[in-house]
């Protein structure tokens, strides 16, 4: 009965999204599947974690910028999410939800989901927000100055607004623990541990960006990007370097892994 309603839920949202444009078609279904997973066997403590991330990143990728629409034309996809940037981003949340209805008492599963909606929450708040930055961005490999929205990059805004990210997940996670005895220090050791499980993922997304993803060259505008096979001017583009099976929902989805990764580990040393 709770999954039963926990897919209408996902259901309604995902028509919602779908209806507003945030949501294609095929991202509306993976957001139903995903999201009712997460809703009818998490409960509401999970179902609110996703729910911010999701609100939070999404207002943001439609906010009208100027410094938005210059770089567009970089970005892999558009503001409005198919089914393959769904799964990249709450994929992994259904899978440990899952995992925990199994194995309830491994708390430490909770933690891990927490670190994964920090983290590709992180990395979409840096990614909107940081290319207002009055600086060029650097890679994070090799400090290069590069143009903004260049995958890779990353600059001191971006950077700032992926601790907003993932620290307002972190909060939102501490908040709705209800299990043990979490006192003072307990509450802000949580936040930190999640935060910086954000943190990590989406500095690792930065890594992966800048050595493995695979970036295309538009010989008609002279730029690189992530699109491919056609850029958003209708040319052809050509392979730069990267390997060609990593594309950016491959980066995402090991970024929610990183960030599970790390707040879970740092979770199981401390405890």
């Amino acid at each position: 009965m709770q999954l039963a309603i926990g897919l209408s839920l996902g259901l309604l949202i995902s028509v919602l999204a779908w209806r507003t444009g945030t949501l294609s078609q095929s991202g509306a279904i993976a957001a139903t599947l995903s999201g009712g997973l997460v809703f009818g066997l998490g409960g509401f403590a999970w179902a609110v974690l996703l729910l911010v991330f999701f609100i939070s990143s999404s207002l943001l990728s439609r906010l009208p910028l100027s410094g938005k629409r210059s770089v567009g034309e970089k970005y892999a996809k558009g503001s409005q999410r198919d089914w393959g940037q769904v799964l990249a981003n709450g994929g992994l949340g259904a899978l440990l939800v899952i995992t925990f209805t199994l194995s309830p008492e491994k708390t430490w599963l909770w933690i891990a989901y927490a670190g994964a909606m920090a983290a590709v929450n992180a990395d979409t708040w840096s990614t909107e927000l940081g290319i207002l930055s009055p600086a060029l961005p650097r890679l994070i490999t090799s400090g290069k100055t590069v143009e903004p929205g260049t995958s890779g990059a990353v600059s001191a805004l971006g950077s700032l607004a992926a601790l907003g990210g993932s620290g307002l997940i972190a909060l939102c996670a501490a908040l709705l623990t209800t299990w043990g005895s979490l006192d003072q220090t307990g509450f802000f050791l949580l936040i930190a541990i999640v935060t910086i499980g954000g943190l990590s993922g989406a500095f690792f997304d930065s890594f992966l960006g800048a050595t493995v993803q695979a970036i295309y060259y538009c010989p008609s505008c002279r730029k690189e990007t992530e699109r491919h096979p056609i850029h958003i001017c209708g040319t052809e583009t050509n392979h730069m370097h990267g390997w060609r099976w990593i594309n950016n929902d491959m980066v995402n989805f090991a970024c929610s892994i990183a960030g599970a990764s790390v707040a879970a580990g740092l979770f199981l040393i401390l405890n």
